[in-house]
């Protein structure tokens, strides 16, 4: 007779089997490329409430039972001012799919909204946010936290850099903490299509909350009109349409970085110059 899989369990197994490809393969695929876990790492895994970080705690649940690296995890959610609903469907998500969530309550949401205005008060949000999970995790005796940023994300973030920001800058799968000692975070998703992650969500029925942010909201609702990574994600979209390949050509882009075919580029925050070298 087979078993009956709980709600929870059959969650889980679509993720190594319906889209073991485009979400589990890719995902380990990251966390071995780069080097993402080591013997010995206690990991912070960060969750938003939103579908990433969600995904990525059970990736990195399953990851913990399959693999032979020796590391353990804590599941975080550094709430930055949640309304009643957007906290409860959290809560409500993480029994539901046994994520073992601890909480810790901060400010961020007013603080970030009073001290700034516009996109300010979004990077403002995002660092403070980011400090916060770094102590929160640090003070738990973790050395990493992990992230849910995507594939997606990063060639979004590397359009948006340079069409709005006049710079080529990408987002690293892993990096150093400047104000935290010892302290790395990590994207174990960086390999992962939004597409895939939005298809896994919509296949197991599951809801969970967008951007939380309410001045966000207001800001997008009161006739701004779409945010500049909405217009990046537009723009990607339609060029899908004559080229399939698009998002794997901006990606793989990253990572065939021709330097001495730049004028100009930092590295180590020196900058360098073609004429440096040109007349050897």
């Amino acid at each position: 007779m087979k078993r009956k899989l709980t709600y929870n369990q059959t969650v889980e197994r679509s993720i190594i089997t319906t889209y073991r490809k485009p979400i589990w393969n890719e995902f380990v695929r990251a966390c071995k490329d780069y080097k993402l876990i080591n013997n010995g790492d206690k990991i912070a895994v960060c969750i938003s409430g939103g579908k990433d970080s969600m995904l990525l705690a059970k990736c990195m649940q399953q990851l913990k039972r399959v693999s032979s690296t020796d590391f353990s995890l804590e599941f975080i959610c550094m709430d930055p001012g949640y309304n009643k609903e957007n906290r409860a469907l959290i809560e409500q998500n993480c029994t539901k799919l046994e994520i073992p969530v601890k909480f810790f309550e901060t400010d961020i949401f007013a603080a970030a909204n009073s001290a700034s205005q516009g996109g300010a008060a979004c990077y403002l949000c995002a660092r403070m946010r980011r400090g916060h999970l770094y102590s929160i995790a640090q003070n738990m005796g973790c050395n990493k936290i992990a992230l849910g940023h995507h594939l997606s994300d990063v060639i979004e973030t590397t359009l948006m850099g340079m069409l709005y920001g006049a710079q080529l800058q990408a987002m690293q799968p892993k990096l150093h903490s400047t104000n935290f000692a010892g302290m790395q975070l990590i994207r174990p998703l960086y390999c992962v299509k939004e597409n895939a992650i939005i298809n896994w969500k919509q296949l197991n029925n599951l809801e969970f909350i967008a951007c939380a942010c309410s001045f966000v909201q207001q800001y997008s609702n009161g006739g701004a009109g779409m945010s500049k990574r909405q217009e990046v994600k537009a723009l990607i979209a339609s060029l899908k349409h004559d080229n399939p390949n698009v998002e794997d050509n901006l990606f793989n882009s990253i990572h065939n970085v021709m330097l001495d075919t730049f004028p100009k580029y930092k590295s180590h925050s020196k900058w360098h110059t073609l004429l440096e070298a040109f007349d050897d």
